[in-house]
């Protein structure tokens, strides 16, 4: 049936608008479909675009890395360089100071009046300041360089705390300070090594700043753990500096008022470098003070038991010993610096030593082929010829075929070297080697000789 065969209107119409709906949905369709093609067209560009932004800041990412790659090498060959520079700093710059030392000792001896003493203790002041503070300098560069690494052990408090003394005790009494302790024998775990240096620049710091009364040194228990404190009568600390004082070069108020009073040229890095030792051994450092009469510095370590079958460490050398103790007596030097040598020899022969020096094992060994068997030897870690002194020692021991008293005096003053001096069995000293104490220490090795 056609539509020309249609004659109802309304059906007509009807057929129409059905028409018309189907071609309106037709065009919504093709509408909606060119509308979607649009938006994929749109969504594909962006897409791309984010794509490329992607791929650039990836690109950046990758040279970003190469360069910080880069400069970490360019870091860690510093630190090396670092870290090489100090073991030559430990060595070059310290003797030197090491020579002069010995020679402001000797030329002591030489003075036949008191101004003559006089200016020469002047400048063993001034040798021993600049001493302290090369080695607190070292120590903070060994700490940043991550060189210091402590070794952690079972460490006696009595014995560390009793051979500090022995070396400050002369000071204090020379300000008229008293220098008690109250000391439990407690073990604390730590590095005897550090601790004892944390523990001497707190003690010297409280010398230093108390005029009148004395300083304490004493332990007590809380808990688990130790408190090490030191506590002065000296001028005490404002509390807006407590902070500060611990940082590198800074100076309280009373310490420039000494400065400028009997020229104190400390530079601030004592307590620098205990905040670094004890942050670097685990323990924790605290500081109350009360401005004109004190302050208590307080070091908290972990206790520990004791070692079972661990070596009683060494007794302190006596401060004093006669010349009639070492008089007589065959020195063998293993030194290769020569004003060391020089200087040395001056001092042996103060003392009635009869004394011989090599510079490296061969000489050492052709000292023995003509007939010198020494009572006692003092040798350096590094000798000419790339020799070690610890080696040196070792062959000279197996030559004689006995023990006999060995002192390693060297600026090398790493883990490794004071263990070797240790199964040696010789005493390890640190230059600069002041004089008084390397002659306590001859007189006490030799005494103990068989």
């Amino acid at each position: 049936m056609s539509i020309l065969d249609i004659d109802d209107v309304d059906r007509l119409k009807r057929i129409n608008d059905a028409l018309l709906n189907r071609v309106e949905r037709a065009m919504d369709q093709q509408r909606n479909a060119f509308s979607l093609f649009q938006t994929a067209i749109a969504l594909e560009g962006q897409v791309r675009r984010r794509t490329d932004e992607l791929t650039s800041t990836l690109r950046n990412l990758e040279r970003t890395n190469a360069e910080l790659a880069r400069q970490k090498e360019i870091s860690e060959r510093a630190d090396q360089s670092k870290t090489r520079f100090l073991a030559a700093a430990s060595h070059d710059v310290l003797q030197p100071l090491h020579a002069a030392q010995l020679t402001m000792s000797a030329l002591h001896d030489l003075q036949e009046n008191e101004r003559g003493r006089a200016m020469v203790a002047q400048v063993e002041r001034a040798l021993d300041t600049m001493n302290e503070l090369l080695h607190t300098l070292l120590d903070i560069s060994r700490l940043d360089a991550g060189v210091m690494v402590p070794s952690l052990s079972a460490v006696p408090l009595t014995p560390v705390i009793d051979s500090l003394l022995s070396d400050l005790r002369p000071i204090a009494e020379a300000k008229g300070l008293r220098l008690q302790t109250a000391i439990a024998g407690d073990h604390v775990r730590s590095d005897r090594t550090m601790l004892r240096r944390a523990l001497q620049n707190l003690i010297s710091n409280a010398i230093r700043y108390t005029d009148r009364g004395g300083v304490l040194i004493g332990t007590r228990r809380r808990g688990d753990m130790v408190a090490i404190e030191v506590v002065d009568t000296g001028c005490g600390i404002p509390l807006d500096q407590r902070e500060r004082i611990f940082d590198e070069f800074h100076r309280g108020s009373a310490a420039k008022e000494r400065a400028g009073q009997d020229g104190d040229c400390a530079l601030g890095l004592g307590l620098s470098i205990v905040r670094r030792l004890v942050t670097a051994l685990g323990h924790e450092l605290s500081l109350t003070s009360e401005v004109g009469k004190g302050s208590r510095f307080r070091i908290l370590a972990r206790r520990c038991e004791a070692l079972q079958g661990a070596d009683a460490p060494p007794s302190p050398a006596p401060r004093q010993a006669r010349d009639a103790a070492l008089s007589g007596r065959r020195i063998l030097l293993v030194e290769n610096d020569p004003d060391v040598i020089r200087a040395m020899s001056v001092l042996l022969e103060g003392w009635g030593c009869d004394h011989r020096a090599a510079a490296c094992q061969g000489e050492a060994l052709d000292i023995l082929d003509q007939g010198f068997v020494p009572d006692l030897v003092i040798a350096d870690q590094h000798l000419d010829h790339g020799d070690l002194g610890t080696r040196t020692v070792a062959v000279l021991l197996h030559r004689l075929g006995r023990r006999l008293p060995v002192i390693l005096a060297t600026a090398d003053i790493t883990e490794t070297v004071m263990h070797q001096a240790e199964q040696l069995g010789a005493e390890f000293m640190a230059k600069p080697v002041k004089p008084a104490q390397l002659r306590a220490l001859m007189a006490h090795m030799l005494a103990r000789a068989p």
